[in-house]
This record gives C-alpha cells, sequence and structure tokens, in this order.
C-alpha cells in the first residue's frame, strides 16, 4: 500500500489536531529543510503535532501501515536523520513550550524548542542548563544524544541534569521515565534516546549562571601556532571548572571584528566562556591573555545568551558540512603536532581543526550512568570541513576529512559523539560511541523497539 493511499491518510489527518502536510502545501518546504544542505531526503508526509495525542497518531499510523517514521526537532543533525524518504516525519518544530521553576531549578521544554529558546527563558532567572553553543540546534536531539557545550566541564553531559522524559514508544505508549520509573528506558534515553521513542517532554535540572559571563572570541596568527598549541595544553590543564576554552585552526572570516587583512588568512582562535564569578575572570583568562598581541580580542562580560549565539554565523543553515570527531583524554605533543600539520596542508578553505575541552564535571560520574558514557573524555578533537554548494573542488572535501581524521585517530579514546556523526559512518563508530554500554542499549531497545520502528538515526539495531 502507498502511504499516499487515501483512505488511511485521510483517517490520519481526521484525528490530528495538527497539520498533516504533503508536498506543494504550504509550511512542507520549511518543514523538510534541514540545516546540513547534504542531506537530500524528502518524506510523503509531515505532520506538525499540537501535543503528545497527535504523536501518538503519527506513531500508530507508521507501525500500523509499515511506514518509515522520523522525528524532527531543530532539524540540525549533521546526518540528516530528522527525514526520511518517501516515509512519514514528526516535525516539532511547534511545541516550544518551556516552563520554568526557578524555586526548584527546573526548566519543562517542549521537543521543538531551539537552545536560544530555553536559554532565554531560563536567564530571566539567572538559571542555565548545560546545552550545546549554537543557539539554533534543537534542544532534543542535542540532549538525547549526550549533550555538551560550555558549561559540561561544570555540570557534565546534558544528560547528567536529565530529570524526566515523557516519550511515546513504538507500541504507540506514553511513558514517563526517569531514574525512579522505566529506570532502564530513562538509562537508554540518555545518549541513546533518538532509537527508543519520541520525547514530548523533557525535565531539566537548572544551575545559577549569568545572567552576564565573561566570554567572547580571540585569535592570533597561525605562524605562532605552537605556541597557541602548547599554551592551550597547559592552560586546559589548570583551568577552574568554571571556564570553557575551545581552540580551532581556521581561516579568518570576512567579519567586522577582523582586520580586513586578515581575511582569509589562517589564524588560531578560541571561544571562550568563564561562567564563574566575575571578580575572578581577569584571573581565569589571565593565561590566554598572556600570550598577548591578538589579531582581535572580544573578550568581555557578556549576556550568556550572547556567547551562547556567538558562533551562530559560523554555521548558515543550507551549507554543506562534513566532519570527523571523537574524544581525547590529553593533548599529548604528537597529537598537536599533527593538527598543526594537517592544517597547514589542508585545501579547503571553510575547514576547522582543534578541540573543545570537556573535562570536569563528566569525569565524575561512572561508565554506566547512562547509555551516553565516554566518561574517560576530556576533549573533543576532529576536523570539520564547510563548504557552499557548488563550490569548486569541493567534491573531494570529504576524503581530504576522511584522511585527515585517520591521522588524528589514533590519538582518541576510541570514544565519539553519536551527534558529530555523519551519515556515512558505519556501524562500528555506534558501536564505539556507547563502548561498554552497548549490549546493555541493544537489550533496552530490544525492549522498547523490536521491530526497530525507530531507525532514522544512528541505529541501534535490535
Amino acid at each position: 500500500m502507498s502511504i499516499l493511499s487515501e483512505s488511511p491518510v485521510e483517517t490520519l489527518r481526521q484525528r490530528l489536531r495538527g497539520p498533516l502536510l504533503a508536498a506543494g502545501d504550504a509550511g512542507f518546504e520549511e518543514a523538510t529543510r534541514l540545516w546540513n544542505g547534504l542531506t537530500d531526503k524528502t518524506p510523503a508526509l509531515v505532520v506538525q503535532p499540537t501535543g503528545t495525542a497527535d504523536v501518538v497518531e503519527a506513531i500508530r499510523f507508521a507501525r500500523e501501515h509499515d511506514v518509515a517514521l522520523s522525528v524532527r526537532g531543530g532539524g540540525h543533525n549533521i546526518a540528516g536523520t530528522a527525514l526520511v524518504d518517501g516515509g512519514l516525519t514528526i516535525d516539532m518544530s511547534p511545541l516550544r513550550g518551556i516552563v520554568v521553576d526557578p524555586e526548584e531549578r527546573t526548566a519543562t521544554v517542549q521537543p521543538g524548542c531551539l537552545l536560544g529558546d530555553v536559554d532565554h527563558e531560563t536567564q530571566l532567572h539567572g538559571l542555565a542548563a548545560p546545552l550545546g553553543f549554537i543557539s539554533e540546534v534543537g534542544m532534543a536531539g542535542l540532549t538525547l544524544g549526550g549533550g555538551l557545550g560550555y558549561l559540561t566541564r561544570r555540570f557534565g553531559w546534558t544528560v547528567d541534569n536529565l530529570i524526566e522524559v515523557e516519550i511515546v514508544t513504538a507500541d504507540g505508549q506514553v511513558r514517563r521515565a526517569s531514574r525512579d520509573e522505566h529506570e532502564d528506558l530513562f538509562w537508554a534515553v540518555r545518549g541513546a534516546g533518538a532509537n527508543l521513542g519520541a520525547v514530548t517532554s523533557f525535565v531539566l535540572q537548572l544551575h545559577e549562571v549569568g545572567p552576564n559571563v565573561y566570554g567572547g572570541l580571540i585569535a592570533w596568527p597561525f605562524e605562532r601556532v605552537d605556541e597557541i598549541l602548547r599554551a592551550y595544553r597547559s592552560l586546559t590543564s589548570q583551568a577552574p571548572r568554571e571556564l570553557a576554552a575551545w581552540l580551532i585552526l581556521l581561516e579568518a572570516p570576512p567579519a567586522p571584528f577582523v582586520p580586513e587583512r586578515w581575511h582569509g588568512e589562517r589564524i588560531c582562535g578560541m571561544a571562550v566562556c568563564y561562567s564563574g564569578d566575575l571578580g575572578r575572570a581577569d584571573e581565569a583568562v589571565a593565561p590566554i591573555r598572556a600570550l598577548g598581541e591578538p589579531i582581535f580580542d572580544l573578550l568581555e562580560e557578556l549576556p550568556y545568551t550572547q556567547v551562547q549565539s556567538y558562533l551562530d554565523d559560523t554555521e548558515p543553515k543550507g551549507n554543506h558540512y562534513y566532519w570527523r570527531t571523537g574524544f581525547a583524554a590529553e593533548l599529548s605533543d604528537e597529537l598537536l603536532a599533527t593538527t598543526r600539520e594537517l592544517f597547514a596542508e589542508c585545501p579547503i578553505p571553510g575547514a576547522e581543526l582543534g578541540f573543545l575541552h570537556l573535562g570536569g564535571a563528566l569525569n565524575d560520574h561512572p561508565g554506566d550512568d547512562g547509555a551516553v558514557g565516554n566518561r574517560d573524555a576530556r576533549y573533543a578533537i576532529g576536523a570539520n570541513a564547510m563548504w557552499e554548494p557548488g563550490e569548486p573542488g569541493s567534491e573531494s572535501y570529504p576524503e581530504w576529512i576522511r584522511n585527515a581524521w585517520a591521522r588524528i585517530a589514533p590519538f582518541s579514546t576510541g570514544g565519539n559523539y553519536i551527534n558529530f556523526q555523519t551519515a556515512d559512518e558505519g556501524e562500528l563508530r555506534i558501536r564505539d560511541t556507547y563502548g561498554a554500554n552497548f549490549d546493555r542499549l541493544v537489550a533496552v531497545k530490544r525492549k522498547y523497539d523490536p521491530d526497530n520502528l525507530f531507525r532514522s538515526n544512528r541505529n541501534v539495531r535490535p
């Protein structure tokens, strides 16, 4: 039976409160446009739910009619898992409600919210959840894959701060999962949640952060790369957990804050966020400032929401993105040298190589506290490429990134972040994500989704 057979689709339409869209309908194109322009998928139908009941109806329809199913939150996943060709996509973007309880320091968040939505509401109370560092990322996908950002060093993975979810599983049942209820499901959701169902509500623990922090961007010439890399390793080995610093090797963009003579030149940049006592901010960033003579220095006291959106313009929607990343426990001399050599020979104008410092609170948890694992990670490392559609020579970019990763990978822990995986990475990479937790995760998947209805993801097969 075709998914577009009139009778079943019309029955579904009548059962929904929200719209059911097909190609040509108003809103369909926007609902099926993703951040990574490399994704070329078009579902036959899109459900835009008004609440959990619509999600239930969509899942039951997909199961009963053997229709491929996907769930779209912010649509920012690099692998393009939010869409499924010829199938049914549940587009959660209309569900953007947030309720903050400042006394309990919790936020109840719907799955269509972007990170900027959550930060906007929680910062009203001087609170924040440890989320990502691009404000236009969907909080659902980020959270279900583990979640990392500037506050990870203080408070762990995003899922270390997840209290409870409401989730519709493959049988169409609505379940509440927490450490005290459906504990096995909650364990698996924390790092592999896209495999277990459609989450319709998240309850997150909040922490006192902001409304102002100290941060921004700073950069130096690539000619000083050895000095900068050594200083970065020293900084991150001693920094307080309130300080997060990403170090990225890149070509300077033609941004207003970059002196014109540096546009297109190779530079060493840092993105910085210090979320502690502002009276100690100068002390915290002193090792960075001690490097002296930057190309630009935008470090200052800023609203936390501004730091959270500082990098938004570096990842425009619709460009092509291709990455290889992993985790590292240390920055060895060999890893630093390899990263420097790779960037020096990199032919991709929009490439970035570097490190995200994550070590701290996440390492305090046991390895089996949530499917997310990777408790030995102290840095995210990798090589990323971005280019505009049709850019001359771009056909070779993915191969260069893969070859670069082959040289970086020996310095990794072997683990990686599921949300940074591309569509062409094999099952071994998924297994490596979860490491010792993988077999337990398969057992939970088998219990709650034995037929693998939720497979439009980096899939853990039952």
